[in-house]
């Protein structure tokens, strides 16, 4: 179960592969239904078009850092952390943004464009659901991930958060839902 549910991640976070990565890792951004359940939704078209231009402009390495945390909060009010779950920083871009947007909505959308992926910077939480990304570029990302739900209920909704990080800084975001 647990395989099933690292690969549900992945797929989560390479379709922000336009958001870039996180999704296409897997492929692309599966809908997440309430309980957290990957569902079998029609997969959403993109509207908006890989912008050639605007990744062109996007430096693709950096010297800043991105840490935080993942976590998700039950109904019961119990806080489970990501354990070694793969999280996704992605530039904010108009085609990220769809993604994000249609991912929080709990949409599948369609696979990124592959040369998305070369500008969106993947890493893995510790055992407490810790996380350290370097090597960023500056500028402004989506940082995007979900958690195995305890006894193999399946994953969180996505849980995404934007942040801004200047070139040699470091910016802490807490990813939590």
């Amino acid at each position: 179960m647990r395989q099933w549910q690292v690969l549900t991640g992945a797929v989560l976070m390479m379709g922000l592969a336009g958001c870039e990565s996180i999704q296409n890792m897997a492929d692309n951004l599966p809908g997440m239904s309430s309980a957290g359940t990957v569902d079998s939704a029609p997969t959403v078209k993109r509207q908006v078009p890989f912008p050639v231009e605007t990744y062109a402009a996007l430096a693709k390495t950096g010297t800043a850092t991105i840490k935080g945390r993942l976590a998700y909060q039950l109904t019961s009010g119990q806080t489970v952390y990501g354990n070694r779950e793969k999280v996704s920083i992605a530039p904010a871009t108009e085609y990220s943004a769809e993604a994000a947007d249609k991912a929080l909505a709990g949409q599948r959308v369609e696979p990124a464009d592959p040369r998305a992926q070369a500008y969106t910077h993947m890493t893995t939480t510790d055992a407490n659901g810790y996380f350290t990304a370097t090597g960023i570029p500056a500028g402004t990302f989506y940082v995007a991930g979900t958690v195995a739900l305890p006894g193999g209920q399946g994953r969180s909704p996505f849980i995404l958060k934007q942040v801004r990080v200047k070139e040699g800084g470091s910016a802490n975001v807490t990813l939590r839902r």
